[in-house]
């Protein structure tokens, strides 16, 4: 059984329509009456309001290093507390964390903590950070807001599918300090058959994010067959250089069978370095592969000079050629954040 809150909190973004709600915070814009509860599990009419289903209810506490959100170019080697909750606004066939994110609500085992209990946490951790993550963090909106408005000091960090809309993001934006966003595929047709959503709306919170001036990584799993075509990888990594930065790190990690797609084989290695390869032509600075084991996709190199400045073997972490953010060696300056 589900963690029964014991506490009621109206949700943010929603207006009512006819004799019915209409949910504001996500593209899906779910219309509902009493007693529904929103595609993403969340979000529930009660009462003639639309409620914070999942207000405080984690299914998933951890201190990780920052490198598994991923982040490479934010705070290497730091640890990070990181939660979840349940649920999720997409339905990817091959979600690897479907356990809580197609949980729906009240189906999974959860546990009450407030704001107040989870930043605690934190810091008995001795931690500066904390991550949303697991499941798709932007339907836990008021929660996040909730938390950082108890302790501002901190960082946040949201490791999101970017399925949100243009308010609500901003304001994530205004407390978040980093983002990583998956964008599953470029093309359309895969985002609706295989994950439920839009491409358009992804790629337009990521403008947002980027905008906003906070720090971004994007991730892409490539799936053998489904989003590993050379074209499509060379027109998202040609879309980042041209519509956000060449410095915005991007990763291309492994796909293993998972969910509904238990017959699909694991990513080979030589495609995930041709991606890597790709991007880097197409002018991308910072390019990654992980879910493997790797000589170099996983290191950080100067763009100036090519030298290694932090070398990385699974989540073991050696900044080896940093001197503030500049290369020791030449001194360039690298985009990252410590």
């Amino acid at each position: 059984m589900a963690a029964i809150n014991p506490v009621t909190i109206e949700a943010k973004y929603w207006h009512r329509e006819g004799d019915g709600i209409v949910c504001d915070l996500c593209p899906r814009y779910c219309r509902l009456h009493d007693g529904q509860t929103g595609f993403c599990g969340a979000r529930r009419v009660e009462n003639g309001i639309l409620t914070a289903n999942t207000y405080g209810r984690i299914s998933c506490i951890a201190m990780d290093p920052m490198e598994k959100k991923p982040f490479y170019n934010y705070h290497p080697k730091e640890r990070v507390f990181s939660i979840g909750s349940i649920g999720c606004n997409l339905s990817c066939r091959h979600c690897q964390n479907y356990a809580l994110s197609q949980s729906f609500s009240g189906k999974k085992r959860t546990t009450y903590k407030s704001p107040e209990e989870i930043v605690s946490m934190c810091r008995w951790e001795d931690s500066d950070f904390i991550a949303f993550t697991y499941n798709e963090p932007g339907i836990w909106y008021e929660y996040i807001m909730d938390v950082a408005e108890h302790a501002p000091d901190l960082k946040y960090l949201m490791v999101s599918n970017g399925m949100l809309n243009e308010a609500p993001l901003k304001d994530l934006c205004g407390i978040a300090d980093a983002f990583n966003i998956d964008i599953k595929g470029f093309d359309e047709e895969f985002y609706e058959n295989i994950c439920g959503g839009r491409l358009k709306d992804v790629l337009d919170s990521v403008r947002t994010i980027f905008e906003s001036g906070k720090h971004l990584e994007i991730t892409y799993l490539v799936i053998p067959d489904y989003n590993d075509g050379e074209d499509g990888i060379r027109a998202l990594s040609e879309w980042v250089v041209n519509n956000l930065s060449p410095d915005v790190p991007l990763h291309f990690t492994r796909f293993h069978p998972d969910n509904e797609m238990t017959d699909v084989p694991w990513t080979p290695e030589d495609t995930l370095i041709r991606a890597r390869n790709i991007a880097k032509d197409a002018g991308l600075r910072y390019v990654y592969i992980g879910n493997i084991m790797s000589d170099e996709g996983s290191d950080t190199f100067c763009p100036g000079c090519g030298k290694p400045v932090i070398e990385r073997i699974g989540y073991h972490v050696e900044i080896s050629g940093l001197d503030g953010d500049r290369c020791s060696a030449c001194g360039s300056r690298i985009a990252i954040i410590r």
